[in-house]
């Protein structure tokens, strides 16, 4: 599933959001978006995030 950044989203804040937690979901959206870190700590508005199925 995708899903797109709002005004002042960190990639902890996504993961909060769409998992529940953040223990061990941020270094696999991370995983899962090459380059995503390099955008910064606040994400631009309206960036398109993948996040993957957790096992």
């Amino acid at each position: 599933m995708k899903v797109r950044s709002q005004q002042g989203d960190t990639v902890d804040l996504l993961c909060w959001r769409f998992y529940g937690r953040t223990n061990g979901t941020v270094e696999a959206v991370l995983e899962a978006n090459p380059g995503l870190a390099d955008l910064g700590l606040m994400l631009p508005l309206g960036t398109l995030v993948s996040m993957p199925e957790l096992g």
